[in-house]
């Protein structure tokens, strides 16, 4: 037997609490919009130059082991082909996470198997090393920086399915021109709400020299220790990591080296608590992050933005 159809009171009813529910929701979204500053989801971005260029868009978690990767490569003075061509592998095999599992015993960045002997599997999880491996076997290829890159890949990777590499290519060219420094000003990060955490200049030094190696850092600096008139010191922001470039001894311009390293902080920014990057006159702070970068001027702190020779990044109190 049917029932009867509800009454039109009650249907009403129905609808006024279904949108009593809507306005309930927006106005729980919108209070946290405003008092986060109107910030959502943290995020990172590359874009090639010009108003309508490419994008690539990823989380933060992918964009510190892009970063290191490329890092990696850097301290090894290989090439940017050799970085696109390691980023676009990881970009197939894990998407950029350090994941856990895969096919097999694969795991980490590149899905590399330690039955394999690409090592113990706690070796593997390590970005930094991994990263290494990849690199190891990559500049074994002879001319691999002329080969296609779904044939330098597969020469390291093995991989059942060589083409997958290909799709990749454009976002990790895009990618790893912004991080080896050729793109300036061109990558960026979105940072969430400040949860008031301080950031340690010691653990941005560690990261930096254990990615880029010692020599990205004076021995005073790397040491934690006064640098006179180049040193680290306080802003009012926080504590300032000095990064010297002019003197960089990498392939290209000290500029290509600057905005290499100040990419890194970025995309480092969130995990390493990094308030403010400062570098050729622009500046990324995480409080203005969704502006990406910006001119500096007398407020952007710290005091002392000096130029085109040094990188400062900025820790949070």
């Amino acid at each position: 037997m049917s029932q009867p159809s509800p009454t039109p009171r009650r249907g009403r009813l129905l609808r006024i609490g279904a949108a009593c529910a809507v306005l309930l929701a927006l106005a729980g979204y919108l209070v946290v919009h405003f008092t986060t500053g109107g910030k959502g989801a943290p995020r990172c971005t590359v874009r090639a130059a010009g108003k309508d260029g490419a994008a690539y868009r990823m989380q933060p978690e992918q964009a510190v082991n892009a970063a290191t990767i490329e890092a990696v490569g850097s301290s090894r003075g290989l090439p940017e082909r050799a970085v696109t061509i390691a980023l676009a592998t990881a970009m197939q095999e894990s998407g950029l996470r350090n994941i856990s599992y895969g096919d097999r015993d694969s795991i980490g960045l590149f899905q590399q198997r330690p039955s394999q002997g690409w090592g113990a599997a706690r070796q593997i999880r390590d970005p930094v090393y991994t990263a290494g491996k990849f690199y190891d076997h990559l500049v074994r290829v002879p001319g691999y920086s002329r080969l296609p890159l779904t044939v330098a890949a597969q020469k390291v990777q093995r991989s059942g399915f060589p083409q997958a590499y290909a799709k990749h290519e454009p976002d990790a060219a895009l990618l790893s021109s912004a991080l080896t420094g050729r793109s300036a000003g061109a990558f960026s990060c979105t940072t969430g709400s400040d949860d008031g955490t301080p950031g340690s200049p010691a653990r941005v030094r560690d990261r930096l020299i254990r990615d880029f190696g010692p020599g990205v850092l004076p021995r005073t600096e790397a040491a934690g220790g006064d640098q006179g008139a180049a040193g680290a010191g306080k802003s009012r922001s926080g504590s300032v990591v000095v990064v010297p470039v002019a003197s960089a001894a990498t392939p290209g311009s000290a500029g290509r080296r600057g905005w290499e390293v100040a990419h890194w902080a970025v995309a480092k920014a969130s995990g390493l608590r990094i308030a403010q990057v400062s570098y050729a006159g622009r500046v990324w702070s995480a409080e203005d992050s969704e502006k990406g970068w910006q001119k500096a001027d007398a407020d952007s702190g710290p005091e002392k933005i000096r130029g085109s020779d040094e990188v400062l990044i900025t820790t949070a109190q």
